[in-house]
């Protein structure tokens, strides 16, 4: 893999000083101001900060809709997606929906089996939903494309209310949207809302909101009396970093308040069992928990089992019942990984013979195996995205016989928008596609798979530069020593950092002193890092250092016997 181009980010002076006068600690305020900060304002993460729902399109005539459907005690049926995002926006839907009033023998879910299914409100999970008696119909994470599912719920005498963060679809160069009673999506035409980065779990939350200012205006209580809808932000946070949408300021706050119930221990008995058999300490959460233990195991039901194992882990009120589920999710998220380290080899010797004919790496990569498994294709193509730095598709053989890929993109390629320009291309085929800018779901007719791969290419070579295709890793420049210690790590894990904030990376010279192989596969350092002695780990990392070398690394604070030190951990490193 070509070694990133490291390059530092830049922290206004002005702001700087702006947001240290104003009481922000004075590393942290450089490393915000770097990544677009401006005022304190847009630090105060307090729950009065966040955007009004009345500024989203269709959120006043949901509240309307779901209020006389609770007051007339009709039946609501919840259509889930088979992700963690889909799940906790599940779980908020059913749980929401309870506290502000609806019977819970009028409630229900579905969701996808992703073989069985596929993705979204298909005509077949209407068909499913239809078994539990539903009046209306509520998509979460899922919808906006669901043109034929929708016509078909309809065609049912069903109401239909999407609530959906994706992209719509398109017919040609227009969009089109489902004949839906409502829509709320901040991505729809002619939406106002601030955030476009909502995750479906948040714009389900902002439903719920809506809503509970709808049955307030009703009388059903008032501002003193209301329920607590703020008491499912744990679940809106997990779902939220867990589905990798960018963190703008809204998402910030939506995480930080999730992480502060957390800590405080108030939280889902699902979500804190689930910090049990992550080894974590709910008390000391963090956002990169979400992405990195507890959304895993949420994921793996959905990609390798059935999905309905991780709703029920966030929807049960039993903590023996939620670590049941719990040790479940954790023996599934364990196969899972070795079915995705089986995968992956297959994977990345498939591109090593690409790259063996090839005199460098095509624009863009798509990759398809009769052994590859549909569960896990997104983990891989982001596997290969990152050893590549180009936009990568993998496809599995479906039950239908069709090949079903997930994609993953690079910043510069909105890979939704080349799916569009590919079907044009290469009318018939793509029979379904849909996504983001950075990750999209494809259908594709086997017999057309080559055509596929040298259409997305073709795209791919048109649209990106050199620079484009060169990795760039944005850094934070030196790390004061006067920052180097537990303290500084300490205040540092307890911001929210993710997507579109990513975590500090410092980089600076070392001298390394000593380095040893951990296991076989981690680089362990000893290095002498302004004028100071210090610890270093690269992780899956083989091959020796100089002895001299510019390091970009983040900090990490390691216990060891009541004992706290800092360690660095190296990202990228770049010759002296």
């Amino acid at each position: 893999m070509t070694p990133p181009r490291l390059q530092p980010r830049d922290a206004p002076p002005r702001t700087c000083f702006a947001l240290e006068q104003a009481g922000v600690h004075p590393l942290l305020a450089r490393l915000l101001a770097a990544r677009g900060v401006r005022s304190a304002a847009e630090v105060d993460d307090g729950l009065p900060h966040l955007l009004p729902p009345a500024s989203m399109k269709g959120v006043a005539e949901a509240a309307r809709l779901l209020a006389d459907v609770i007051e007339a005690g009709r039946r609501i049926v919840v259509v889930a997606d088979y992700d963690c995002d889909g799940a906790t926006a599940c779980a908020v839907a059913l749980r929401g929906l309870r506290l502000l009033g609806a019977a819970p023998e009028n409630l229900g879910y579905v969701v996808p089996d992703r073989a069985v299914h596929g993705y979204g409100l298909t005509p077949a999970i209407v068909d499913l939903a239809l078994q539990r008696r539903p009046d209306l119909l509520v998509t979460v994470d899922n919808g906006i494309a669901s043109l034929e599912g929708v016509a078909h719920a309809q065609a049912q005498g069903l109401d239909v209310l999407v609530t959906d963060h994706h992209l719509p679809a398109l017919v040609g160069d227009e969009v089109v949207l489902p004949s839906a009673r409502v829509i709320v999506n901040p991505n729809q035409p002619g939406d106002g809302f601030e955030s476009k980065a909502l995750a479906g779990v948040g714009v389900m939350f902002y439903v719920l909101l809506a809503l509970r200012a709808e049955l307030r205006q009703r009388g059903r209580f008032d501002a003193a009396s209301q329920p607590r809808i703020d008491a499912l932000l744990d679940l809106v946070a997990l779902g939220t970093v867990a589905d990798v949408v960018k963190l703008d300021a809204n998402n910030r706050r939506l995480v930080a308040q999730g992480l502060r119930r957390i800590r405080a221990g108030r939280m889902q008995p699902g979500v804190a069992a689930l910090f049990a058999v992550a080894g974590a300490d709910p008390a000391r959460a963090a956002a990169l928990d979400f992405g990195f233990k507890l959304g895993p195991r949420i994921n793996a039901a959905g990609r390798l089992s059935d999905m309905t194992l991780g709703i029920e882990c966030l929807l049960t009120d039993d903590a023996a019942r939620a670590a049941e589920l719990a040790a479940q999710l954790d023996a599934i998220n364990r196969e899972r990984r070795e079915v995705e380290g089986h995968m992956r080899d297959q994977a990345e010797a498939a591109v090593d013979r690409l790259l063996a004919e090839l005199a460098a790496p095509p624009p863009a990569v798509s990759l398809f195996d009769e052994s590859f498994h549909e569960g896990v294709v997104g983990i891989v193509a982001g596997r290969l995205k990152d050893r590549l730095h180009r936009p990568t598709f993998v496809f599995a053989r479906a039950q239908d016989g069709s090949l079903k890929g997930s994609g993953r993109s690079i910043p510069g390629f909105h890979l939704r928008d080349a799916l569009d320009l590919v079907s044009k291309r290469a009318p018939g085929v793509l029979r379904r596609f849909g996504g983001h800018a950075m990750a999209a779901g494809a259908t594709v007719e086997p017999e057309g798979f080559e055509a596929f791969g040298a259409a997305l290419r073709q795209v791919a070579q048109e649209w990106l530069d050199p620079a484009t295709l060169q990795r760039t890793l944005q850094h934070d420049g030196p790390l004061d020593l006067q920052w180097f210690n537990p303290p500084t790590a300490q205040l540092l894990d307890t911001q929210v950092w993710g997507s579109g904030f990513e975590a500090p990376l410092f980089c600076d010279r070392v001298d390394v002193l000593q380095q040893t192989l951990l296991k076989d596969k981690h680089l362990k350092l000893r290095v002498r890092h302004a004028g100071e002695v210090r610890d270093a780990i690269w992780f899956q990392r083989t091959e020796p250092l100089p002895q001299s070398v510019k390091l970009a690394f983040r900090i990490q604070l390691d216990e060891w016997n009541g004992r706290q030190r800092v360690q660095m951990v190296v990202e990228a490193a770049q010759a002296d």
